[in-house]
């Protein structure tokens, strides 16, 4: 009987349903006006997506099966070891860094446009060097390896990635005067918007938005970031407003031309648990492991993926670089 209850609950949990349950039988619904009413129903939607999603995915005889079940594994498994690690490393860094904020924000609509932008530059930031910093793109590799994209990719995420990206954007932020109530604020819709852009073509076949594209970063733009095409390679960093990509030059539109082909560059068995969550911690560890001298081995954990301590060098920009002289679609 625990495994059972121990089963429903974590279904309950990744439905998200469990706080609107309880409002529901309070039967005080006036409390779906509170923030926490409305938290309570926008959780459930990206769950209830990822359920419409896998069932018109059999429907149009596209399950992504392989995908689905890497991700769920990899869901389960970060459930077990690193539930309360990020809120953690949050909560710490507001303690650590609020004491020496030059101006704190205030509850006002300005201030809270200000304090977006200011959390986009640190989701920027960490999603950057999760590209640029071999041994951060061994923490956000995990992410990138699904070859289907779908909203179960969301999940895809190595257990200590969010502590490393949570730090970061928290420390700039606050840093920068936001106040932490409403940095969980921008945090939430963030996360959520987050998840609702990797929704795949079995749901929404053309995710460019129409005018939407030129404002915000839509599933589209997110769809060409996890692209390995080498015109799409390492850009559209920012989640939601994609002004750091603009300011940075790492902003790239989908062109119909170019279909995007999903995953990593290295050789991978992506239908494999264990390949996708430590395959890039493997393959760095051996690398550090033949390397000639001290240096050298440093250099492979900070150096972008694709260096070499012998200049046969096939980083990301490299690649892009040599594509865009010579463009062939």
């Amino acid at each position: 009987m625990e495994i059972l209850e121990a089963l429903y609950n974590e279904i309950i949990g990744f439905l998200g349903v469990s706080q609107a349950w309880e409002i529901l039988k309070t039967g005080d619904y006036s409390a779906f006006r509170t923030y926490d009413g409305v938290v309570a129903l926008i959780y459930p939607l990206i769950p209830l997506l990822v359920f419409l999603e896998l069932v018109l995915g059999l429907i149009y005889k596209k399950p992504q099966a392989k995908v689905y079940k890497v991700n769920f594994l990899i869901y389960v498994f970060n459930r077990i070891v690193g539930r309360f690690i990020a809120l953690a490393m949050v909560t710490m860094c507001i303690g650590w860094f609020e004491p020496l904020q030059l101006f704190t924000t205030k509850p006002t609509w300005y201030w809270f446009i200000y304090g977006y932008i200011v959390w986009e530059l640190g989701h920027f930031v960490y999603h950057y060097l999760g590209h640029k910093v071999r041994l951060f793109w061994c923490l956000h590799s995990t992410h990138h390896a699904p070859e289907d994209m779908n909203l179960s990719v969301t999940y895809a995420h190595f257990f200590l990635e969010a502590p490393y990206a949570d730090t970061i954007r928290t420390t700039i932020c606050i840093l920068l005067g936001v106040d932490p109530a409403m940095l969980f604020l921008i945090m939430f819709i963030d996360g959520t918007y987050g998840a609702f852009i990797h929704v795949g073509e079995n749901f929404i076949k053309d995710a460019r938005f129409g005018f939407l594209n030129k404002m915000i970063l839509t599933p589209s733009h997110h769809r060409v970031h996890h692209a390995r095409n080498p015109l799409y390679i390492d850009t559209n960093f920012c989640n939601l407003l994609n002004i750091w990509d603009q300011v940075f030059g790492t902003y790239q539109e989908e062109k119909m031309s170019v279909k995007p082909e999903y995953g990593i560059t290295r050789e991978m068995d992506s239908s494999s648990f264990l390949d996708v969550y430590f395959g890039e911690i493997v393959a760095l560890a051996k690398d550090v492991w033949k390397a000639p001298g001290i240096k050298n081995k440093v250099a492979y954990l900070v150096m972008p993926p694709g260096w070499s301590h012998t200049g046969a060098h096939k980083t990301s920009k490299m690649v892009r670089a040599e594509y865009l002289k010579n463009p062939r679609a």
